[in-house]
């Protein structure tokens, strides 16, 4: 029987939860709910000058927006500092690792000797195989030993196999001075801890992989399968940075996309399926596998974002794209609507949500409903208003006074008035549009009438006729 499939996302508390980072935590979550596995998360707080709680709760409330649940509590590393340090223990009883007293003096002289000499830099401590009894009482970092001939290969499920001669790695420091754990110490330590079967992460820690190997390998654990994605690039080709639009996840949250395409958007980017570019959290949990993961960089793309955010808003289920929306007013400190204007929206939802991109965009379509009498037209609208006669709106009102209250009834009265006034309904549209919603981009004359009602739409054309 296989082992089941352990994933995992491991993010510094530092700042928030940004796009890069998004996307690595879906695509282990992915991995893992794709394969009825496990994804866990763990906050790597070991800089304790860096890492903040803000931070942390802006890298889970992204998350959650995101929608990608964990399994299990969130693990803190720098709580795991006592386990890390055991495990060094460990290797220095084993003579695995051992005690250095160079100085910080010393390392730089032996460096800037090496290189007025064109000789390799890399340090060699000459503690490594010093007889314990010629230690000195003066403080140590505990080194493991790297192996000095022969090659560390990483089987990589992205980038290939990947060869490193060994003599160009060095005798990692696994505790400090102050006794303190390193960080790719505590990587592995807590990797293997937590069961994680595959490392799904940004192929900036590619060579990191070489050193965490060693500790696995001295320890005798199993070496997780490593898959390392590239970067995300900005449009330029460029690092993505915050002028290419390198926000934080809540603030994609507050800009009105939907998580759903956000989720989309993320996972083809960088993975693919065929020529499939939309599609359900279903479908991306049955298709991805890391083979379908490029090793180029990715490039953010803002106009293909909203293009997936606008389709997922065109199928998404009203009652929970409401939910979502009062969900992105409080995101972006707008006003949050009433019941009643809640209760209408998601009534409307059928004749707004197609086309839409973006919630405000939405919200826009949606501004009949969420306003109320006295409707003030913008500007085009008000254009729109002049373009007809007073007379015009005051002779249309009655008639819609006594109509059946139906599409089919309403467009043919329309048409027949349209006809009467010796006009096509397409030029009595605009005005009706500025009258029913003071804007000139609507839903539909017929789906606006049908929704508010037959008193409040003669009570608005009353109004605008004045």
């Amino acid at each position: 029987m296989s082992t089941p499939v352990v994933t995992r996302f491991a993010p510094s508390p530092t700042g928030f939860l940004h796009i890069g980072g998004a996307r690595t935590a879906l695509f282990n979550w992915l991995y893992a709910r794709g394969r009825g596995g496990k994804f866990l998360l763990r906050i790597e707080d070991t800089d304790r000058e860096r890492s903040t709680p803000e931070a942390t709760a802006a890298i889970l409330q992204g998350l959650e927006w995101l929608g990608l649940d964990h399994d299990g509590d969130v693990i803190s590393q720098f709580a795991r500092a006592d386990r890390h340090a055991e495990v060094a223990q460990q290797l220095l009883t084993e003579g695995k690792a051992y005690k250095c007293f160079a100085t910080q003096d010393e390392i730089a002289e032996f460096r800037d000797a090496a290189r007025a000499e064109g000789k390799s830099t890399l340090y060699r401590s000459p503690w490594r195989d010093a007889d314990p009894a010629s230690h000195p009482d003066a403080p140590y970092v505990v080194r493991i030993k790297a192996p000095q001939d022969g090659t560390t290969v990483i089987k990589d499920e992205v980038q290939g196999d990947v060869t490193i001669r060994n003599d160009q790695l060095d005798d990692m420091i696994l505790l400090r001075s102050d006794g303190t754990p390193v960080y790719m110490l505590a990587v592995v330590v807590d990797d293997h801890d937590m069961g994680v079967t595959h490392v799904i992460r940004g192929d900036d820690h590619l060579n990191n992989a070489a050193r965490q190997m060693m500790i696995y390998q001295a320890m005798g654990w199993d070496v997780p399968v490593w898959a390392h994605i590239p970067l995300i690039h900005g449009p330029d080709g460029k690092k993505l940075s915050k002028r290419h639009g390198a926000l934080g996840a809540q603030e994609y949250q507050a800009m009105g996309y939907p998580a759903a395409g956000m989720r989309n958007y993320l996972a083809r980017l960088g993975w693919s399926h065929g020529d499939d570019e939309f599609f359900s959290d279903e479908q991306a949990r049955e298709w991805f596998d890391l083979d379908g993961i490029g090793k180029s960089p990715a490039r953010f793309d803002t106009k293909k974002l909203e293009s997936l955010c606008g389709q997922h808003i065109a199928v998404s289920d009203d009652a929970a794209l409401r939910q979502e929306i009062n969900a992105y007013l409080a995101a972006a400190n707008e006003p949050a609507l009433t019941d009643a204007q809640s209760n209408d929206l998601e009534r409307a939802m059928y004749c707004l949500k197609d086309r839409a991109k973006t919630f405000p965009e939405l919200l826009e379509k949606a501004h009949f409903i969420l306003t109320s009498r006295p409707i003030e037209p913008d500007a085009k609208a008000a254009k729109a208003l002049a373009s007809v006669s007073d007379g015009i709106l005051k002779e249309l009102t009655p008639q819609l006074q006594s109509a059946s209250w139906t599409r089919d009834d309403l467009e043919a009265l329309l048409n027949a008035f349209a006809e009467a006034q010796d006009t096509k309904f397409g030029k009595l549209a605009g005005p009706l549009r500025a009258a029913l919603a003071g804007r000139a981009v609507t839903p539909s004359v017929f789906d606006m009438m049908l929704i508010l009602g037959r008193d409040e739409t003669v009570a608005r054309l009353t109004d605008a006729a004045g």
